[in-house]
């Protein structure tokens, strides 16, 4: 058995790679919270032009959508893949020629969504394409809900993070998304991710090239806590972080059944918080 199996095997018998610690045997296809096991569901893969501006740049970001999710948050835009787990299963083999594929097709960068629950195929992917050539940044797109011993698994190998900061309480992240702890173990996350690869860089013609960028969902009447994550983002990571203030809520998949959450968001309120990042000095995507 090779090294890298060994290491797939090791992670994957009793399943540690997020928080949730769910114990399974993925390595024998066992399924757990995020319901996928022993390869990784890859839903779609493609020159993505709707990304943040420096991952897009003029050739697009490499974007691999992987199937499954270790949150289930009832109101998903993409639950048909992050909850229904539409797609095709590959393995390590697969998903470094799709990496390459995307890499000769102009790719800025390979961005991996969803990649928490196969932290550790993709780890061995990425290892088998940087030796066949493999030389734009890699992106790990993420909801946030990190553990910080996988995260440094990628300490050298990941160059900009993605991560999502989704709620600033608690309950809030429970009830919504089933989770526990999640302010914590978000907080935790995103302070090792900018340890590994700092601010954001962009080149110059403003593609990144390393760092961190964090998305915000604004929800309806505050659930997400936005100002809390506004100050901790500024104040406990760095006042010149890329922040992705996003106001594209919309009510989907479950979200129908919480009349607090079957509805828009108030646009004055969207602008105070935009104004708000910004007098913190936060770097706001457009």
């Amino acid at each position: 058995m090779s090294e890298n199996e060994d290491l797939i095997r090791e992670k994957l018998s009793r399943c540690h790679l997020c928080p949730r610690a769910c114990g399974v045997n993925r390595y024998k296809d066992e399924r757990g919270e995020c319901q996928i096991g022993r390869y990784p569901i890859v839903a779609s893969y493609s020159l993505h032009f709707g990304e943040e501006p420096p991952l897009v740049g003029s050739g697009g970001s490499g974007t691999i959508f992987f199937s499954g999710c270790n949150l289930h948050c009832v109101f998903c835009q993409n639950y048909e893949i992050s909850q229904l787990c539409e797609g095709s299963a590959v393995t390590e083999e697969q998903l470094c020629e799709i990496m390459l594929q995307l890499q000769s097709r102009g790719a800025h960068n390979i961005n991996f969504v969803s990649p928490t629950h196969v932290a550790v195929q993709i780890l061995t992917a990425l290892h088998l394409a940087r030796k066949k050539g493999l030389t734009i940044p890699a992106v790990y797109n993420s909801g946030g809900y990190d553990s910080v011993e996988t995260l440094k698994m990628f300490d050298g190998e990941i160059q900009i993070y993605m991560p999502d900061a989704k709620y600033a309480d608690a309950a809030n992240a429970e009830k919504y998304s089933t989770i526990k702890n999640y302010p914590q173990i978000n907080r935790e996350a995103l302070k090792e991710m900018h340890r590994q690869v700092g601010d954001l860089i962009l080149d110059g013609s403003g593609v990144a090239k390393k760092g961190l960028l964090v998305r915000h969902l604004v929800m309806p009447a505050g659930i997400a806590g936005s100002r809390d994550i506004i100050d901790f983002v500024a104040d406990e990571i760095s006042p010149k972080t890329y922040f992705n203030l996003m106001a594209q809520w919309r009510p989907c998949y479950k979200a129908d059944n919480y009349k607090e959450l079957d509805i828009g968001i108030d646009p004055t309120e969207f602008i105070q918080l935009y104004y708000y990042a910004k007098k913190k000095g936060l770097r706001i995507a457009r």
